[in-house]
């Protein structure tokens, strides 16, 4: 990671810090509760090269100086790093056991789910939050979503997930109340999975 950041190359965050990250912290909110609902981002700002605009609004909104982040091996030591190290000052780690959150730009090159932090008997709201950016929310295979804010069942087809990254997940909700929980980003738009959520894969 590096250690000096160029200001000159440093993109401007929300206008309004406080009321930006609010209304990005609803949508969030919003998703985490009612998994497989999608929420539009639009009014966020432009984030940098590496990274589309709902991924930096997440970013701004949950990433802080105390909040431990696992950047994707693409974004650092680039502009989106020393975009988040000066708008957000989060220590970095390479070690993605040690994070709060991982923000995952390759899904297919990213350490498998097993490899962040599930939680443990003592502290289970300290696992890992994957924010995982993705080309789109739509057009990949199904999947049915169950469980805790689903009044019966949804879908979701995310696209450009690697082949068993689905049986991944459940696995990790086979482990609840440990495991990771998943922010989903593509262009303007987010979603999200807590681990409580069973999923089915079409077909199965």
């Amino acid at each position: 990671m590096s250690a000096v950041l160029d200001l000159a190359d440093i993109a401007p965050a929300f206008p309004d810090p406080t009321r930006g990250s609010q209304a990005v912290f609803r949508k969030v909110m919003e998703c985490m509760a009612r998994p497989g609902v999608i929420h539009d981002l639009a009014f966020a700002p432009d984030a940098p090269q590496g990274l589309d605009r709902a991924a930096g609004a997440v970013a701004l909104t949950l990433f802080d100086f105390e909040t431990l982040i696992w950047l994707d091996p693409r974004l650092r030591g680039g502009l989106a790093e020393g975009w988040i190290r000066f708008h957000c000052g989060p220590p970095l780690t390479g070690d993605p056991m040690a994070a709060a959150f991982a923000l995952v730009t390759d899904i297919a090159s990213a350490p498998a789910l097993t490899a962040f932090n599930m939680g443990d008997a003592k502290y289970p709201d300290r696992s890992t939050t994957l924010v995982i950016q993705l080309p789109s929310l739509e057009g990949g295979p199904q999947v049915v979503l169950t469980g805790p804010g689903i009044k019966t069942e949804m879908t979701l087809a995310l696209a450009g997930l690697p082949d068993g990254f689905w049986a991944q997940v459940q696995a990790n909700h086979e482990q609840f109340q440990f495991g990771v929980d998943f922010i989903f980003v593509a262009g303007d738009r987010v979603t999200a999975l807590p681990r409580s959520t069973r999923i089915t894969i079409k077909g199965d």
